[in-house]
């Protein structure tokens, strides 16, 4: 369980701050009696009301997904989503630690890369995971306990008060513009990663795999102009030298997952030479944001 004085959280119902409750299972209660208690795996589920229209990743997806991350094939890349991030906290401290709010957290890997490397420069974050996926918090809670893992929908109001967070990354994941810039402090970040045109090509139509959107970067940008300024963009390209059994996890890990033929894509698989090389392409977007709107109390 994260520690007493982790990020500041608010009721996902009242929208009222919620404090921890001591015991060996701590529980979150806000003023009014609202209680979450966490699940035996570490994380709480914030879904309430009519809960989400969107599909959360499987326990098979996730599955693949933590065994090709944690493997290190997308290593490089959870360096350059902490190299992004950690100029926001340049003036936190041990004593006085920043805020970082990884938002579709999935199994957690990039977000332990960049509390790792935090330590190692002397500081420390408190962190929030969010995911949609109770399999993918289950995996997160255990890698990164020191963070609060929260099951919720990063389309419905953030349980975050108003500018208390200093990185908001996201990576492959929903951006909620206007709830982004909520959180963030001024001078924050927002760091995006997407994929770039050619992204695992060399595998995608065998693999099932959905294709890049030509016009992605355009309606990044559109969908978070109104809130953000483009501080910078950098590409990073990741030769990928995989077995058929990581091509496999590598599709299923994805949106693809949802709707592959796990018998074809087996059958796939086992018809692939002994290594594919294939190349990861990401693009890695930081933004600041705009406007910002006075602290909750």
């Amino acid at each position: 369980m994260p520690p007493a004085s982790s990020a500041s959280l608010l009721c996902p119902v009242c929208r009222d701050r919620l404090h921890f409750r001591g015991g060996t299972r701590r529980t979150l209660v806000c003023p009014a009696g609202h209680s979450f208690d966490p699940a035996r795996q570490g994380y709480f589920n914030f879904l309430v009301g009519k809960g989400t229209v969107f599909e959360a990743d499987s326990a098979d997806m996730v599955a693949a997904r933590f065994d090709f991350l944690s493997a290190g094939h997308y290593r490089p890349l959870a360096d350059a989503v902490a190299d992004a991030a950690l100029p926001a906290f340049a003036g936190s401290t041990p004593a006085t630690p920043g805020t970082v709010l990884d938002a579709g957290t999935g199994t957690g890997h990039y977000l332990r890369v960049l509390l790792d490397r935090l330590t190692a420069a002397g500081t420390r974050a408190e962190a929030v995971g969010l995911d949609i996926s109770k399999f993918a918090l289950r995996r997160a809670a255990r890698l990164n306990p020191e963070a609060v893992n929260i099951v919720a929908d990063v389309w419905q109001p953030l349980p975050v008060p108003d500018g208390v967070v200093d990185v908001v990354t996201v990576v492959f994941a929903p951006r909620n513009a206007a709830e982004f810039a909520r959180v963030l402090r001024p001078g924050g970040r927002l760091v995006v990663v997407t994929p770039r045109p050619g992204h695992l090509g060399e595998i995608a139509g065998e693999a099932g795999l959905l294709g890049i959107d030509p016009a992605k970067d355009q309606r990044l940008a559109a969908s978070l102009g109104h809130s953000f300024s483009a501080l910078s963009a950098t590409d990073l390209d990741v030769p990928l030298a995989l077995q058929p059994a990581d091509v496999g996890r590598l599709a299923l890990m994805g949106p693809a997952g949802h709707h592959l033929d796990r018998g074809a894509l087996a059958a796939m698989t086992a018809g692939l030479p002994p290594v594919t090389d294939v190349s990861a392409r990401f693009r890695i977007s930081v933004f600041e944001p705009l406007h910002h709107h006075g602290p909750v109390t």
